[in-house]
């Protein structure tokens, strides 16, 4: 099976970031951007880099942009270019537009055009930094609706030398536990017999409120 090509429009510090993990992971990856200082700074960092208008719809063209089965639109503080690109590329067919949304104005216009996905880094990163900031033992936290996250969380105490099937997370906090962080190793398939050791990190699936209380657990 042929694998997923991606290309990355805006090379700002977020797609940047987008396309270099991309990029360290194996992928090809396509950097586009209108500043060529921009571009020239990404070479080393993706497959290949131009300097290119994203709302001159023959100029993606040129670059083959139908061809990519992602399209990331991570263009900065420029609204209306990130709403024509993606309503550009919407009309051009590509399979798959991923689009950095200023705030849920700008996300709601551009689901209304057809954006496949609208994120919201800067949000999204505020709410990991306020959750670490309520409750140390937090690691990591995605919102995933309006009353449903996913928590990386430090294991409590009174879980440790205990089994899933022992704890009955699901049962006692109705949330479910996705993987199990020990050390470098993820067990991302853990069963109800796994036993949970000292420094182990939940990866945990559920209400907020369910979440919540389990994360008062120590």
């Amino acid at each position: 099976m042929a694998q997923k090509q991606f290309a990355v429009i805006g090379l700002g510090r977020f797609g940047s970031s987008v396309a270099r993990t991309l990029y360290e992971m194996g992928y090809d990856v396509l950097g586009i951007d209108m500043d060529e200082e921009l571009v020239q700074d990404s070479v080393d960092t993706v497959t290949h880099a131009v300097a290119c208008d994203s709302t001159d719809e023959s100029a993606l063209k040129s670059i083959g942009i139908r061809n990519f089965d992602v399209v990331v639109v991570a263009i900065g503080d420029d609204v209306r270019s990130s709403i024509l690109t993606t309503l550009i590329l919407k009309e051009m067919g590509v399979k798959m537009i991923v689009v950095k949304a200023q705030d849920t104005m700008h996300g709601k216009v551009l689901e209304k055009i057809g954006a496949d996905r609208v994120v919201y880094p800067e949000r999204d990163m505020g709410a990991r930094v306020a959750h670490n900031l309520i409750s140390p033992n937090i690691v990591d936290y995605i919102e995933l609706a309006e009353d449903y996250s996913i928590l990386e969380i430090q294991a409590p105490s009174k879980f440790v030398g205990r089994s899933l099937e022992q704890i009955d997370i699901r049962r006692k906090y109705g949330c479910n536990v996705m993987a199990i962080k020990h050390r470098t190793h993820i067990n991302i398939a853990p069963i109800a017999s796994d036993i949970i050791h000292e420094g182990d990190v939940l990866v945990v699936v559920g209400r907020n409120e369910d979440l919540d209380e389990l994360d008062e657990t120590r």
